[in-house]
């Protein structure tokens, strides 16, 4: 059988009781290491495990999963992931590669940032599309996130922004050259998020369009939840840019309409309590 088991959000510890008995009873056990991290390596986990971990990369999870499904049918594999295993579309591609060849599976779920982001106060109930913020290069710098945002922001909803990641990506010229040199990891932050929201702000009044989101709207910045140092700051987009959250991982909401009781939960974390008035 293929287990995809979530390890939910903090480190080794957070893994199921169900999740951890079926680690240890599998065959061979991969480690999905490209759509989320924890905030600890592979070894501690290993140690907390006691089973060796192989590391799955983009490449073998998306052009590979053969090499992952081998002998399923004559025992039991393990792919573990960062949150919940359905956290990211390419796990589903794998359950539907395993239903191809035949192999059953079985999804043991844990917290991921889709739902442990109620930490901030914000009810989740109230959330629209969730979006994802990639980094811009020199040539490349898509906007569409900010339309989803904009729909969301008409219809009251708040917007999750998941912040990219980049790890184990290979330059453009190395890309092109065949050579299989990696950069070194990337992790968007919430100051970088705001930065990119900020200038879509501008560019859309250059269009001639007055933007549904603008600097003095409000805004959730949040690093490492689940961890013991999670950090959670609530201001403006403009405040979003200085704020100080330390280090990855990173999310972002912007806020849609607001229950009184989201404002005072908001209020905790405020940069700067005066921009909520009285």
């Amino acid at each position: 059988m293929l287990y995809l088991i979530g390890l939910g959000l903090g480190d080794a510890k957070d893994i199921t009781v169900k999740g951890l008995e079926v680690v240890q009873q599998c065959s061979r056990v991969y480690l999905e290491a490209y759509t989320s991290v924890l905030t600890v390596g592979k070894e501690a986990l290993e140690e907390f495990y006691g089973k060796e971990l192989i590391l799955a990369d983009r490449e073998t999870v998306e052009q590979d999963a053969d090499t992952i499904l081998k002998d399923a049918h004559q025992c039991d594999i393990a792919f573990l992931v960062v949150g919940d295993p359905f956290g990211a579309t390419t796990h589903s591609d794998l359950i539907l590669r395993a239903v191809k060849l035949g192999i059953p599976y079985r999804v043991i779920h844990n917290a991921s940032i889709l739902n442990a982001v109620g930490c901030c106060g914000l009810q989740l109930y109230n959330f629209g599309e969730t979006v994802s913020i990639v980094f811009w290069t020199d040539t490349w710098k898509p906007e569409s996130f900010f339309d989803k945002i904009t729909k969301n922001r008409k219809n009251g909803m708040h917007t999750l922004c998941l912040l990219d990641i980049k790890v184990k990506e290979q330059s453009l010229e190395n890309l092109m050259r065949g050579k299989k040199i990696y950069e070194p990891p990337r992790y968007m932050s919430v100051n970088e998020a705001a930065e990119q929201l900020l200038a879509v702000v501008q560019n859309r009044r250059r269009e001639g369009e007055e933007p549904e989101v603008i600097e003095d709207t409000l805004c959730v910045g949040l690093a490492r939840v689940g961890t013991v140092d999670q950090k959670i700051a609530s201001g403006t987009l403009r405040e979003m840019t200085t704020a100080e959250l330390g280090g990855p991982l990173h999310s972002m909401i912007i806020t849609g309409t607001l229950h009184p009781l989201e404002i005072e939960m908001l209020k905790l974390f405020a940069v700067n309590k005066a921009i909520f008035g009285n």
